[in-house]
Protein backbone atom coordinates (compact mmCIF):
# COMPACT_ATOMS: atom_id res chain seq x y z
CA UNK A 1 0.00 0.00 0.00
CA UNK A 2 1.19 3.73 -0.92
CA UNK A 3 2.35 5.48 2.59
CA UNK A 4 -0.03 8.64 3.40
CA UNK A 5 1.51 11.42 4.54
CA UNK A 6 -1.00 14.97 5.41
CA UNK A 7 1.09 18.34 5.23
CA UNK A 8 -0.70 20.56 7.78
CA UNK A 9 -0.77 24.54 6.69
CA UNK A 10 -1.90 27.89 7.11
CA UNK A 11 -3.08 28.67 4.02
CA UNK A 12 -2.68 27.21 0.37
CA UNK A 13 -0.46 30.01 -0.96
CA UNK A 14 2.11 29.74 1.51
CA UNK A 15 2.76 25.96 1.04
CA UNK A 16 2.93 26.89 -2.54
CA UNK A 17 5.54 29.35 -1.71
CA UNK A 18 7.62 27.11 0.78
CA UNK A 19 6.59 23.56 0.49
CA UNK A 20 5.74 22.49 -2.85
CA UNK A 21 8.61 21.23 -4.44
CA UNK A 22 8.70 18.25 -1.61
CA UNK A 23 5.15 17.32 -1.73
CA UNK A 24 5.85 16.99 -5.60
CA UNK A 25 8.75 14.98 -4.80
CA UNK A 26 7.41 13.00 -2.29
CA UNK A 27 4.15 12.01 -4.51
CA UNK A 28 6.79 11.34 -6.93
CA UNK A 29 8.72 8.68 -4.47
CA UNK A 30 4.73 6.99 -4.08
CA UNK A 31 3.50 8.71 -1.29
CA UNK A 32 -0.51 9.64 -1.45
CA UNK A 33 0.17 13.36 -0.74
CA UNK A 34 -2.83 15.07 1.31
CA UNK A 35 -3.02 18.83 2.18
CA UNK A 36 -5.30 20.06 4.95
CA UNK A 37 -5.03 24.35 4.93
CA UNK A 38 -7.16 27.29 4.24
CA UNK A 39 -7.99 28.01 1.07
CA UNK A 40 -7.50 30.84 -1.48
CA UNK A 41 -7.73 30.03 -4.97
CA UNK A 42 -5.17 28.04 -5.49
CA UNK A 43 -7.11 24.20 -4.75
CA UNK A 44 -7.60 23.38 -8.21
CA UNK A 45 -3.97 24.09 -8.90
CA UNK A 46 -2.69 21.93 -6.29
CA UNK A 47 -5.41 19.13 -7.31
CA UNK A 48 -4.05 19.14 -10.85
CA UNK A 49 -0.90 18.54 -9.48
CA UNK A 50 -1.98 15.07 -7.79
CA UNK A 51 -2.53 16.10 -4.37
CA UNK A 52 -5.16 15.97 -2.38
CA UNK A 53 -6.46 18.91 -0.54
CA UNK A 54 -8.75 19.37 2.29
CA UNK A 55 -9.91 22.67 3.58
CA UNK A 56 -9.96 23.82 6.87
CA UNK A 57 -11.28 27.53 8.45
CA UNK A 58 -8.09 28.20 9.79
CA UNK A 59 -7.44 31.86 9.91
CA UNK A 60 -4.22 33.10 10.36
CA UNK A 61 -5.31 36.43 12.65
CA UNK A 62 -8.17 35.18 14.03
CA UNK A 63 -8.51 34.72 17.82
CA UNK A 64 -12.46 33.69 18.12
CA UNK A 65 -12.28 30.95 20.56
CA UNK A 66 -15.79 29.78 18.31
CA UNK A 67 -14.16 29.72 15.15
CA UNK A 68 -10.60 27.99 16.38
CA UNK A 69 -12.98 25.43 17.75
CA UNK A 70 -14.07 24.54 14.34
CA UNK A 71 -11.19 24.77 12.55
CA UNK A 72 -9.90 22.09 15.34
CA UNK A 73 -12.74 19.86 14.53
CA UNK A 74 -12.49 20.07 11.14
CA UNK A 75 -9.08 19.22 11.30
CA UNK A 76 -9.84 16.13 13.34
CA UNK A 77 -12.42 14.92 10.72
CA UNK A 78 -9.33 15.05 8.19
CA UNK A 79 -6.82 13.59 10.56
CA UNK A 80 -9.12 11.10 10.76
CA UNK A 81 -10.41 9.91 7.54
CA UNK A 82 -7.15 10.60 5.74
CA UNK A 83 -4.85 8.46 8.63
CA UNK A 84 -2.05 9.45 7.57
CA UNK A 85 1.50 7.04 8.17
CA UNK A 86 3.61 10.41 7.98
CA UNK A 87 1.96 14.25 8.95
CA UNK A 88 4.01 17.19 8.45
CA UNK A 89 2.78 20.74 9.95
CA UNK A 90 4.07 24.06 9.06
CA UNK A 91 3.51 27.44 10.63
CA UNK A 92 2.44 28.41 14.05
CA UNK A 93 -1.09 27.07 13.60
CA UNK A 94 -0.71 24.21 11.84
CA UNK A 95 2.28 23.00 14.17
CA UNK A 96 -0.28 23.78 17.23
CA UNK A 97 -3.45 22.54 16.36
CA UNK A 98 -1.40 19.90 13.90
CA UNK A 99 0.67 18.66 16.63
CA UNK A 100 -2.33 18.65 18.94
CA UNK A 101 -4.63 16.55 16.70
CA UNK A 102 -2.22 14.05 15.28
CA UNK A 103 -1.14 13.47 18.72
CA UNK A 104 -3.86 12.56 19.85
CA UNK A 105 -5.23 10.62 16.82
CA UNK A 106 -1.62 8.92 17.47
CA UNK A 107 -0.37 9.29 14.02
CA UNK A 108 2.88 7.16 13.42
CA UNK A 109 5.45 9.73 12.22
CA UNK A 110 4.80 13.06 13.02
CA UNK A 111 7.22 16.47 11.62
CA UNK A 112 6.69 20.08 12.60
CA UNK A 113 8.60 22.93 10.26
CA UNK A 114 9.11 26.23 12.91
CA UNK A 115 9.62 28.32 9.81
CA UNK A 116 10.00 31.39 12.01
CA UNK A 117 8.13 32.52 15.32
CA UNK A 118 6.15 35.43 14.09
CA UNK A 119 5.33 38.98 15.43
CA UNK A 120 4.35 37.30 18.58
CA UNK A 121 7.76 36.68 19.61
CA UNK A 122 8.65 40.34 18.19
CA UNK A 123 6.19 42.65 19.93
CA UNK A 124 7.05 43.19 23.32
CA UNK A 125 3.97 44.96 23.99
CA UNK A 126 1.58 43.26 26.71
CA UNK A 127 -0.90 41.51 24.86
CA UNK A 128 1.44 39.45 22.59
CA UNK A 129 4.11 38.77 25.65
CA UNK A 130 0.94 37.25 27.05
CA UNK A 131 0.05 34.90 23.97
CA UNK A 132 3.47 33.82 23.77
CA UNK A 133 2.99 32.54 27.19
CA UNK A 134 0.39 30.40 25.99
CA UNK A 135 1.79 29.63 22.81
CA UNK A 136 5.10 28.20 23.97
CA UNK A 137 2.94 25.86 26.54
CA UNK A 138 0.54 24.96 23.22
CA UNK A 139 3.91 23.80 21.33
CA UNK A 140 5.19 21.80 24.48
CA UNK A 141 1.68 19.78 24.73
CA UNK A 142 1.45 19.75 20.83
CA UNK A 143 4.77 18.58 19.69
CA UNK A 144 5.16 16.02 22.27
CA UNK A 145 8.30 13.90 23.34
CA UNK A 146 7.85 11.35 19.94
CA UNK A 147 7.75 14.83 17.23
CA UNK A 148 10.71 15.50 15.05
CA UNK A 149 11.20 19.54 14.78
CA UNK A 150 13.03 21.22 11.76
CA UNK A 151 14.09 24.69 12.45
CA UNK A 152 15.48 27.33 9.86
CA UNK A 153 17.95 29.08 12.08
CA UNK A 154 19.66 27.62 15.68
CA UNK A 155 18.49 30.50 17.73
CA UNK A 156 14.51 28.88 17.37
CA UNK A 157 16.10 25.97 17.91
CA UNK A 158 17.77 27.14 21.63
CA UNK A 159 14.83 28.94 22.19
CA UNK A 160 12.83 25.62 21.94
CA UNK A 161 15.22 23.25 23.69
CA UNK A 162 16.35 25.77 26.72
CA UNK A 163 12.79 26.71 26.89
CA UNK A 164 11.76 22.99 27.42
CA UNK A 165 9.54 22.55 24.88
CA UNK A 166 11.08 19.85 23.43
CA UNK A 167 14.31 17.61 24.27
CA UNK A 168 17.33 18.42 21.29
CA UNK A 169 17.52 15.15 20.26
CA UNK A 170 14.01 15.88 18.47
CA UNK A 171 15.57 19.13 16.41
CA UNK A 172 16.59 18.99 13.03
CA UNK A 173 18.24 21.96 11.21
CA UNK A 174 17.51 22.90 7.84
CA UNK A 175 18.44 25.98 6.72
CA UNK A 176 15.80 27.54 4.92
CA UNK A 177 13.13 26.07 2.55
CA UNK A 178 15.59 25.99 -0.69
CA UNK A 179 15.96 27.88 -3.70
CA UNK A 180 15.86 25.94 -7.83
CA UNK A 181 19.02 27.09 -9.05
CA UNK A 182 18.12 26.40 -12.43
CA UNK A 183 15.47 28.65 -11.42
CA UNK A 184 17.34 31.21 -10.26
CA UNK A 185 20.01 31.88 -12.19
CA UNK A 186 22.98 34.14 -11.71
CA UNK A 187 23.06 36.95 -13.90
CA UNK A 188 24.57 40.37 -14.56
CA UNK A 189 24.10 43.45 -13.06
CA UNK A 190 21.84 45.57 -15.62
CA UNK A 191 23.37 48.40 -16.86
CA UNK A 192 20.64 50.88 -15.49
CA UNK A 193 20.17 53.70 -12.76
CA UNK A 194 20.92 51.69 -9.51
CA UNK A 195 18.01 49.56 -8.04
CA UNK A 196 17.71 48.83 -4.42
CA UNK A 197 14.30 46.61 -4.11
CA UNK A 198 12.54 45.09 -0.85
CA UNK A 199 10.85 42.14 -2.07
CA UNK A 200 8.41 41.17 1.03
CA UNK A 201 4.74 40.73 1.86
CA UNK A 202 4.28 44.50 3.03
CA UNK A 203 4.78 44.02 6.63
CA UNK A 204 5.71 46.77 9.22
CA UNK A 205 8.02 43.55 11.06
CA UNK A 206 9.73 43.23 7.89
CA UNK A 207 11.36 46.74 8.24
CA UNK A 208 9.34 48.67 5.55
CA UNK A 209 9.27 51.81 7.54
CA UNK A 210 12.97 51.86 8.32
CA UNK A 211 13.04 50.84 4.31
CA UNK A 212 11.63 54.26 3.41
CA UNK A 213 13.10 56.12 5.61
CA UNK A 214 16.75 54.51 4.67
CA UNK A 215 15.62 55.63 1.11
CA UNK A 216 14.92 59.12 1.76
CA UNK A 217 18.63 59.44 3.40
CA UNK A 218 20.28 57.61 0.74
CA UNK A 219 18.65 59.47 -2.18
CA UNK A 220 20.31 62.75 -1.35
CA UNK A 221 23.35 61.58 -2.08
CA UNK A 222 22.60 58.74 -4.55
CA UNK A 223 20.88 58.93 -7.59
CA UNK A 224 18.98 55.43 -7.32
CA UNK A 225 15.56 53.73 -7.19
CA UNK A 226 13.97 51.94 -4.46
CA UNK A 227 11.13 49.50 -5.26
CA UNK A 228 9.03 47.12 -3.75
CA UNK A 229 8.18 43.82 -4.74
CA UNK A 230 5.47 42.23 -2.50
CA UNK A 231 2.06 43.20 -1.67
CA UNK A 232 0.06 44.30 1.57
CA UNK A 233 -1.58 41.65 3.82
CA UNK A 234 -4.45 42.44 5.63
CA UNK A 235 -4.97 38.74 7.30
CA UNK A 236 -1.55 39.92 9.31
CA UNK A 237 -1.80 42.61 11.95
CA UNK A 238 1.39 44.06 10.78
CA UNK A 239 0.87 44.72 7.68
CA UNK A 240 0.76 48.52 6.39
CA UNK A 241 -2.15 49.60 4.92
CA UNK A 242 -3.28 51.03 1.53
CA UNK A 243 -3.32 54.32 2.35
CA UNK A 244 0.46 53.72 3.51
CA UNK A 245 1.19 52.30 0.67
CA UNK A 246 0.26 55.33 -1.49
CA UNK A 247 2.02 57.58 1.02
CA UNK A 248 5.28 55.37 0.47
CA UNK A 249 4.27 55.96 -3.71
CA UNK A 250 3.83 59.02 -3.60
CA UNK A 251 7.03 59.63 -1.63
CA UNK A 252 9.61 58.62 -4.13
CA UNK A 253 9.24 54.57 -3.42
CA UNK A 254 7.91 52.60 -6.62
CA UNK A 255 5.82 49.38 -5.92
CA UNK A 256 5.89 46.65 -8.83
CA UNK A 257 3.62 44.36 -6.32
CA UNK A 258 3.10 41.02 -6.10
CA UNK A 259 4.89 38.75 -8.83
CA UNK A 260 5.12 35.46 -9.38
CA UNK A 261 8.01 35.38 -11.30
CA UNK A 262 10.56 36.93 -8.83
CA UNK A 263 13.57 35.35 -10.42
CA UNK A 264 12.61 37.70 -13.51
CA UNK A 265 12.78 40.74 -11.64
CA UNK A 266 15.39 40.30 -8.99
CA UNK A 267 17.80 40.29 -12.30
CA UNK A 268 16.58 44.02 -12.13
CA UNK A 269 18.19 44.91 -8.66
CA UNK A 270 21.37 46.24 -7.84
CA UNK A 271 20.73 45.38 -4.16
CA UNK A 272 18.66 43.10 -2.42
CA UNK A 273 17.44 45.29 1.45
CA UNK A 274 15.72 43.31 3.79
CA UNK A 275 15.73 44.83 7.29
CA UNK A 276 13.60 42.64 9.32
CA UNK A 277 12.89 42.12 12.73
CA UNK A 278 13.10 38.45 12.94
CA UNK A 279 12.86 35.63 10.25
CA UNK A 280 13.33 32.20 9.98
CA UNK A 281 15.22 32.07 7.15
CA UNK A 282 14.00 34.56 4.65
CA UNK A 283 13.27 33.17 0.95
CA UNK A 284 14.07 36.43 -0.57
CA UNK A 285 17.79 36.19 0.87
CA UNK A 286 18.43 32.78 -0.68
CA UNK A 287 16.86 33.93 -3.82
CA UNK A 288 18.79 36.97 -3.95
CA UNK A 289 22.10 34.94 -3.52
CA UNK A 290 21.26 32.84 -6.60
CA UNK A 291 20.22 35.86 -8.56
CA UNK A 292 24.15 37.06 -7.31
CA UNK A 293 22.71 39.97 -6.01
CA UNK A 294 24.62 41.54 -2.94
CA UNK A 295 22.25 42.27 0.49
CA UNK A 296 21.98 44.28 3.30
CA UNK A 297 20.11 42.81 5.85
CA UNK A 298 19.15 42.90 9.69
CA UNK A 299 21.46 41.18 12.38
CA UNK A 300 18.66 39.05 14.14
CA UNK A 301 18.01 35.59 13.74
CA UNK A 302 16.99 34.02 10.50
CA UNK A 303 18.49 37.12 8.42
CA UNK A 304 22.10 36.79 9.39
CA UNK A 305 21.95 33.13 9.20
CA UNK A 306 20.70 33.41 4.63
CA UNK A 307 24.13 35.24 4.26
CA UNK A 308 27.83 35.21 5.33
CA UNK A 309 28.59 38.43 7.13
CA UNK A 310 31.14 40.74 4.80
CA UNK A 311 31.03 37.96 2.28
CA UNK A 312 27.78 38.42 1.02
CA UNK A 313 26.27 41.09 2.39
CA UNK A 314 26.65 43.56 5.40
CA UNK A 315 24.38 43.20 8.50
CA UNK A 316 22.83 46.23 10.26
CA UNK A 317 21.13 47.01 13.71
CA UNK A 318 17.65 46.22 13.72
CA UNK A 319 14.83 49.23 13.37
CA UNK A 320 18.43 51.28 12.32
CA UNK A 321 17.16 53.32 9.28
CA UNK A 322 20.30 55.83 9.67
CA UNK A 323 22.67 52.59 10.20
CA UNK A 324 20.52 51.05 7.08
CA UNK A 325 20.95 53.99 4.58
CA UNK A 326 24.90 53.79 5.72
CA UNK A 327 25.26 50.12 4.22
CA UNK A 328 23.20 50.63 1.45
CA UNK A 329 25.38 53.76 0.39
CA UNK A 330 28.34 51.77 0.99
CA UNK A 331 27.36 48.97 -1.10
CA UNK A 332 25.74 51.51 -3.83
CA UNK A 333 28.92 53.12 -4.18
CA UNK A 334 31.38 50.61 -4.47
CA UNK A 335 30.27 49.01 -7.52
CA UNK A 336 33.24 46.23 -7.28
CA UNK A 337 32.68 45.23 -3.45
CA UNK A 338 28.52 44.62 -4.48
CA UNK A 339 29.80 42.54 -7.22
CA UNK A 340 32.04 40.37 -5.37
CA UNK A 341 29.60 39.69 -2.75
CA UNK A 342 26.97 39.01 -5.37
CA UNK A 343 29.49 36.40 -6.90
CA UNK A 344 29.91 34.97 -3.29
CA UNK A 345 26.19 34.73 -2.99
CA UNK A 346 25.84 32.38 -5.94
CA UNK A 347 28.42 30.34 -4.43
CA UNK A 348 27.01 30.00 -1.26
CA UNK A 349 23.44 29.30 -2.56
CA UNK A 350 24.78 26.59 -4.72
CA UNK A 351 26.61 25.38 -1.37
CA UNK A 352 23.82 25.27 1.14
CA UNK A 353 20.57 26.49 -0.49
CA UNK A 354 20.05 23.69 -3.20
CA UNK A 355 15.89 22.96 -3.03
CA UNK A 356 17.23 19.37 -4.34
CA UNK A 357 19.59 19.19 -1.42
CA UNK A 358 16.30 20.14 1.14
CA UNK A 359 13.55 17.67 -0.49
CA UNK A 360 16.40 15.18 -0.35
CA UNK A 361 16.74 15.80 3.26
CA UNK A 362 12.93 16.22 3.80
CA UNK A 363 12.36 12.85 2.29
CA UNK A 364 15.10 11.04 4.65
CA UNK A 365 12.64 12.42 7.52
CA UNK A 366 9.60 10.74 6.07
CA UNK A 367 11.43 7.23 5.49
CA UNK A 368 12.57 7.44 9.20
CA UNK A 369 16.55 7.39 7.99
CA UNK A 370 17.22 10.37 9.70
Amino acid sequence: MEKKILFIVNVDWFFISHRLPIAIKALDAGYDVHIACAITNKKELLENLGLQVHPVSLKRSGTSILEEFIALKELWSIVKKVNPDVSHAVTIKGVIYGGLVTRLLRVKRRIASISGLGYIFIDSSFKPRLLKFFIKIFYKFALGKDSLVIFQNNNDKQIFVEGNIINESQSILIRGSGVDLDKFKFLPEPNTKKTVMFLARLLKDKGLIEFYKASEIVKKTQNARFVLVGDIDPDNPNSITEDELNTYVNNGLEHWGYSKSVQSLIPKSHLIVLPSYREGLPKSLLEAAACGRAVVTTDVPGCRDAIEPNVTGLLVKVKDHEDLARMIQKLLSNDNLRKKFGAAGRSLAEECFSIDDVVAKHLKIYRGDN
